[in-house]
C-alpha cells in the first residue's frame, strides 16, 4: 500500500510539474500586445509624467523631453529679445526647452506626446503645434481604436481577405482581424502611403481609399507589403484611413527626433 500510495504521489508531482512548466512557458511567449502596460509617476523640472514603467513599451507618437537652454546661455527672450532681469523673469518652454519671458511663454497647453498629467507651459509656436495633437487624441485616435473593416492583401498575393484592422489601446500595434489574425507592429513599419480616389482638384475633394505599408515581421529584417482597401462600410474605412494618415506623421516626428 505504502509502495501505491508513494507511486501515486509521484504521478501527481509530475503532472503538477509538467503544467507548471506548460503555464510558464505559455506566459514567456504570450504576444507582447497582451501584456499589461504599468505606469508609474515621474517628476521632472516640467512637470508630473505618467511613464510606462517598462522604457520599451512607450507609445510610438511619443517625445522625449527637450533639454533646458542653460540660464548662463540666454540672457534675453528667444522671441522678443526683452533683456531677464528681477523683474522680467525667464521660462523654458517645456516643448521645446528654449527661454522666452512671461508674454511669449504664457500658455499652458496640454502635451500628451510628452506624457505630462497636466497642461504645461509653452511658447506660442509650440503650443499651436500642441493643441493640433490635442485634437489626435481626442478624435482620431478613438477612431483608430474603433477599427475599419477592409480588403487585405498580403505581399503579392491576388486572394484578398475581409479583416477589421484596428490600433491597440497602447497605439503600439495594428490588429487585423477576420478569418486568421496578425499584428503589425508600429515602429516596425518603414513606409506608409494613403491612397485617395475622387475627382481632380478642381472638381470635388479627395477620399482615401485604401492603404499601403510595408513593415519588418518579427524575426526578420526582410520587409513585407500589405495592401488594404475600403470595403463594407466606407464611410468609416475613410476616417480611419484619414486619421491613420494623421498618425503617420506623428510617428515619423518621434523617429526623426
Amino acid at each position: 500500500m505504502k509502495d501505491s500510495y508513494a507511486e501515486g504521489v509521484s504521478v501527481w508531482l509530475v503532472v503538477l510539474l509538467m503544467s507548471l512548466l506548460f503555464f510558464s512557458c505559455a506566459l514567456i511567449n504570450t504576444n507582447m500586445s497582451a501584456v499589461p502596460d504599468g505606469k508609474k509617476l515621474v517628476r521632472s523640472p516640467s512637470g508630473l509624467r505618467m511613464l510606462p514603467e517598462n522604457g520599451a513599451f512607450n507609445s510610438p507618437f511619443s517625445l522625449d523631453e527637450p533639454q533646458w537652454v542653460p540660464d548662463k546661455e540666454c540672457p534675453r527672450c528667444m522671441q522678443c529679445d526683452t533683456k531677464f532681469d528681477f523683474i522680467t523673469r525667464k521660462h523654458h518652454c517645456r516643448r521645446c526647452g528654449r527661454c522666452f519671458c512671461d508674454k511669449c511663454c504664457s500658455q499652458k497647453v496640454a502635451l500628451p506626446r510628452m506624457c505630462f498629467v497636466d497642461p504645461v507651459r509653452q511658447c506660442a509656436e509650440c503650443s499651436l503645434i500642441s493643441q493640433k495633437e490635442v485634437e489626435f487624441y481626442d478624435k482620431q485616435l478613438k477612431v483608430l481604436t474603433a477599427g475599419g473593416t477592409f480588403l487585405v492583401r498580403v505581399d503579392s498575393s491576388e486572394k484578398s481577405e475581409t479583416m477589421v484592422c484596428r490600433l491597440s489601446n497602447n497605439h503600439r500595434y495594428l490588429f487585423l482581424d477576420g478569418e486568421s489574425h496578425f499584428e503589425v507592429e508600429l515602429s516596425r513599419i518603414s513606409s506608409m502611403q494613403v491612397l485617395t480616389e475622387g475627382s481632380t482638384p478642381g472638381g470635388g475633394s479627395l477620399r482615401a481609399s485604401g492603404m499601403m505599408l510595408q513593415y519588418k515581421p518579427p524575426g526578420s529584417q526582410n520587409l513585407q507589403q500589405l495592401h488594404m482597401d475600403t470595403a463594407d462600410d466606407k464611410r468609416i474605412a475613410s476616417a480611419w484611413l484619414a486619421a491613420m494618415h494623421k498618425a503617420a506623421k506623428l510617428l515619423y516626428e518621434s523617429r526623426d527626433q
